[in-house]
C-alpha cells in the first residue's frame, strides 16, 4: 500500500489536455523566434521605440497614429544613418513583423496563462508540476524582459542592437522551450532512474554543450551580421583559416572572439564540422544498439544525427547565398530540431516510460 502511494505521488495522473498545452507552448515558442529571425532578416527590429503593455496591443489605427510611430523611429540612430531614405510605406512593412513579433509574445503568455490556471482549478496540476509551471513563466516573463533590453541597445548610439543582448536573448528563448519539451516529456515517463548504456549519456551532454556554444555564436554571427561575408565554402575567400583571423586578434586580443566577424564566423564553422564529426561518430558507435533501447533514446540518437546534418547543409546553403530570408529562417529552426533531439536524447538515458516500452 505504502509503495502504491508512493508510485501515485511520484507519478502523477497522465492528462493528455495538459500534455497537449505543453506541446503546444513549445510550437508557440518555435513560431515566436521563427517571427523574431525573420524581423532580424528584414531589419524589422528597432521599428517599435516604446514598449506598451497594454496599449501596444493594438497596431496604429489612423494616419495620426502612424505618423506618431513613424516620427518615433525618425529619433534613433537607425533611421538618421540607415533607413533615412524610408517613405511612411516603407516604415509600415518593417512595423508590421515587429508588432506581430510582440503580439505573438502576448498570445504566448495568455496560452500559457488561461490554461494553467484552469487546469489548477480543476485539480489536474499537482504541487510538483505547478512548482515547475511557475519556473517556466518566470522564464518567459524573463524573455520579454530581455527582448525589450535587446532593443534599447539599438536606440541610442547603434544602427542594430547589441549582439550579445541577441545572444542572451536567443539563448534563454531555447532554455524556456527546453524546460517546456522536457515537462511534456516527463508526463510520458514515470519518475525512476534508468540505467544509461555506456556512453549515451555522456555523449548527450557533450552535445547538449555544443549545440549551447553554436547557439551563442549563431547569435553573434546573425548580430554582426558575419554570414554576409567569406560566402565561400569549405574555404573562407581562399584559405581554411583566412590571414584576417590573425589580424583580428592583434588588434583587439580575446575580444575577438566575440567581436569581430571573420573571427564569429570562423568559429561558428568550426563548431558546425565538430558537431558533425561528433554525431556521425557517435552513430556509429550506437547504431548496434539501436533495437535494445526505448524509443527515447532510439529516436534521439536517430534525429540528432538527422538534425546535425541538416543544420549543416542549412548552414552551409545560407553562406553561399548569402543570407536569403528562406534559409535564415530555417536554419534556425534547424536549431530547434536539434536542441528537442539532443535533449530527448539525454532525457532517454535517465527515464523509461511506465510501460517499459520508452
Amino acid at each position: 500500500m505504502m509503495h502504491e502511494q508512493a508510485s501515485r505521488s511520484i507519478n502523477p495522473p497522465f492528462h493528455r489536455a495538459v500534455f497537449a498545452w505543453l506541446l503546444t507552448g513549445c510550437a508557440l515558442i518555435l513560431l515566436m523566434v521563427v517571427v523574431g529571425g525573420i524581423t532580424r532578416l528584414t531589419g524589422s527590429g528597432l521599428s517599435i521605440t516604446e514598449w506598451k503593455l497594454i496599449h501596444g496591443t493594438l497596431p496604429p489605427m489612423s494616419p495620426g497614429e502612424w505618423n506618431e510611430e513613424f516620427e518615433n523611429y525618425k529619433q534613433i540612430p537607425q533611421f538618421r544613418h540607415l533607413n533615412y531614405h524610408f517613405s511612411l510605406d516603407a516604415f509600415k512593412q518593417i512595423y508590421w513583423w515587429e508588432y506581430i513579433h510582440r503580439l505573438l509574445g502576448r498570445v504566448i503568455g495568455m496560452v500559457f496563462l488561461v490554461p494553467f490556471t484552469w487546469f489548477w482549478l480543476k485539480g489536474m496540476l499537482d504541487r510538483s508540476m505547478i512548482r515547475k509551471l511557475l519556473v517556466l513563466f518566470a522564464l518567459g516573463g524573463f524573455q520579454g524582459f530581455l527582448g525589450w533590453y535587446m532593443v534599447k541597445s539599438g536606440l541610442t548610439a547603434n544602427l542594430y542592437v547589441s549582439h550579445y543582448r541577441l545572444a542572451i536573448h536567443l539563448v534563454t528563448a531555447f532554455i524556456t522551450f527546453g524546460y517546456a519539451w522536457l515537462l511534456a516529456m516527463r508526463m510520458l515517463a514515470p519518475r525512476r532512474l534508468a540505467s544509461s548504456p555506456g556512453g549515451w549519456r555522456t555523449y548527450g551532454y557533450v552535445f547538449l554543450l555544443l549545440v549551447m556554444g553554436q547557439l551563442v555564436y549563431g547569435a553573434f554571427v546573425a548580430g554582426l551580421k558575419a554570414g554576409y561575408v567569406y560566402n565561400t565554402f569549405p574555404l573562407m575567400g581562399d584559405a581554411m583559416v583566412p590571414d584576417a583571423l590573425g589580424a583580428a586578434f592583434d588588434r583587439t586580443g580575446i575580444r575577438a572572439m566575440a567581436d569581430d566577424i571573420a573571427v564569429v564566423q570562423f568559429i561558428h564553422r568550426s563548431l558546425a564540422w565538430i558537431l558533425l564529426f561528433t554525431a556521425v561518430a557517435f552513430f556509429l558507435k550506437v547504431r548496434g544498439s539501436l533495437q535494445a533501447v526505448t524509443p527515447f533514446l532510439r529516436w534521439g540518437a536517430i534525429g540528432l544525427l538527422a538534425s546535425v546534418a541538416l543544420q549543416f547543409t542549412l548552414g552551409v546553403l545560407t553562406i553561399l547565398y548569402r543570407v536569403p530570408l528562406v534559409l535564415g529562417v530555417a536554419h534556425q529552426v534547424g536549431a530547434f530540431l536539434l536542441f528537442g533531439f539532443v535533449l530527448l536524447l539525454i532525457f532517454g538515458t535517465y527515464r523509461h516510460s511506465a510501460t517499459g516500452d520508452g
